[in-house]
């Protein structure tokens, strides 16, 4: 029996409060996501956007600078992939990779539908239809 229920939340610092607006334009407003909670004010705010099977938490102030750590990228489930990827490129963010239909060849063949954008943060985010 494992420990774990599942991915409770990603965690994404800001490095300034422009980003950190900018922040939560994207993930409430372009790509849809009900505020689950908030807290705090100025570099001590945070906020918490819930995606139907976890959370993006973000945090106001999180320092000067981004370093790459060891997770490359989060995926978010999607029923469109095209329609994250269109609605991420009118709102004036970066698409790394267009949408592309594969199969992932694992034990039972796993067809997908996937796209790679980056978000206001620097984060790398990979949008996610099981077909």
């Amino acid at each position: 029996m494992s420990l774990i229920k599942g991915l409770h939340h990603a965690a994404l610092k800001c490095s300034c409060q422009a980003e950190f607006q900018e922040a939560i334009h994207f993930y409430k407003e372009v790509l849809g996501l009900p505020v689950k909670r908030s807290w705090g004010e100025g570099e001590e705010a945070g906020i918490m956007f819930d995606t139907g099977a976890g959370l993006i938490e973000i945090f106001a102030k999180g320092g000067e600078n981004h370093s790459e750590g060891s997770v490359r990228h989060f995926a978010l489930a999607t029923d469109d992939t095209d329609a994250c990827v269109k609605a991420i490129r009118e709102a004036g963010y970066k698409i790394t990779v267009e949408p592309t239909s594969m199969t992932i060849p694992a034990e039972t063949p796993f067809p997908v539908r996937i796209a790679f954008a980056v978000g206001p943060c620097g984060e790398t985010i990979e949008l996610f239809k099981e077909c």
